[in-house]
């Protein structure tokens, strides 16, 4: 059996990182880190690509494509560690609308009017006194590590996976914004006081889909990162001397370099699978989500820390940039579940526990 990238997803690729390397420059990522910018500027260009859209029915404005093609996109976006509301908006969030029939929320989002952020931290993992209180269609209480601190509307799971749409401007709705070793894209935290919602599901398996979906996204935004850091380690690698020859030409190098290849060239094939199976194989969707952000996250860190050891000291600075990937794959690990939690999940679903 072959399994590959289909022609019109290859194209797709190819679009994408031609804009993104023309339009997304490092020097442009500084400013949106630095605020001199917002991401909301580039988030309108992507528009136009028609990214927002990618997952949203065409009878909605949306392109209609699927989770592999969604993965492909989130590879290239962190590829060029691209600030974006993609992972929530694009991705996690149309599951859920699309479910409930929101048509003119999703036809706002396709067209990049609307924005909605993800809070299912504490259904993830809750804290002690932290959580989501629901009486009625009335929500109070905390949620921590809220993807999209810029979004207009909000996506909250409770404890029982019930999801609740909230608007940004709702009264008794507060954020404060999070600051994480990730500057590419933002958190905040909403802090809820008798907060009127609109129930979108109280179906579990919607919930759950969201969820996933958002993890192989996440696993598939840590290739695109790490598969970044190790081109540059090459080039870098190439280029720079010691001894009077390059130090490409050491053992040592070669050897890191190579293991970075062998580490991570399997895992773009288990990140495809994954995806292909959200839509296609739904019997081992979940399992493969929890099994490939979990190995992704632990490929990732190690590929970034030996992409920085081939930089030496220049891997710190931030002339080289390089920390910018290195910081992405390392909230990459933890948002949306540690491996070590996605591990416990999936010995679950196989009865291991």
């Amino acid at each position: 059996m072959e399994f590959g990238l289909s022609q019109e997803q290859i194209m797709l690729q190819d679009m994408t990182n031609k804009y993104l390397a023309e339009q997304v420059s490092l020097e442009r990522v500084r400013k949106v880190v630095s605020s001199e910018i917002s991401d909301e500027e580039i988030w309108q260009e992507l528009t136009e690509l028609g990214i927002p859209g990618l997952m949203i029915p065409e009878a909605n404005g949306g392109v209609g494509l699927g989770a592999l093609d969604a993965a492909v996109i989130a590879e290239c976006l962190a590829y060029h560690v691209t600030p974006s509301a993609f992972l929530s908006s694009a991705v996690m969030a149309p599951v859920a609308l699309i479910a409930a029939g929101k048509d003119e929320l999703l036809a706002a989002i396709a067209a990049g009017e609307q924005r909605v952020g993800i809070a299912f931290g504490e259904t993830i993992g809750a804290r002690r006194e932290a959580g989501i209180a629901v009486i009625g269609s009335v929500l109070s209480g905390k949620c921590l590590f809220v993807l999209d601190s810029q979004a207009d509307h909000y996506l909250i799971a409770d404890k029982d996976k019930n999801l609740y749409l909230v608007a940004a401007s709702a009264q008794g709705l507060q954020r404060n914004n999070l600051t994480t070793v990730d500057k590419t894209r933002t958190t905040c935290e909403l802090v809820l006081d008798q907060v009127e919602a609109e129930v979108i599901s109280n179906d579990p398996a919607v919930y759950t889909r969201s969820l996933d979906l958002g993890r192989v996204m996440q696993a598939a935004d840590t290739l695109g990162a790490a598969q970044s850091m190790l081109d540059q380690s090459v080039v870098y690698a190439k280029q720079r001397e010691q001894f009077n020859r390059v130090i490409a030409s050491f053992q040592a190098v070669k050897h890191m370099c190579a293991d970075m290849v062998a580490n991570l060239e399997p895992c773009r094939s288990l990140v495809w699978y994954a995806a292909h199976a959200m839509d296609q194989v739904p019997e081992e969707a979940r399992l493969m989500a929890c099994h490939t952000k979990a190995h992704l996250s632990e490929v990732g860190k190690a590929v970034a820390k030996t992409a920085t050891e081939v930089h030496g000291g220049m891997g710190f600075t931030d002339l080289v940039g390089l920390h910018y990937w290195f910081k992405r794959i390392g909230a990459n690990r933890q948002l949306l579940g540690s491996p070590e939690l996605l591990r416990n999940e999936a010995a679950k679903i196989q009865g291991f526990v």
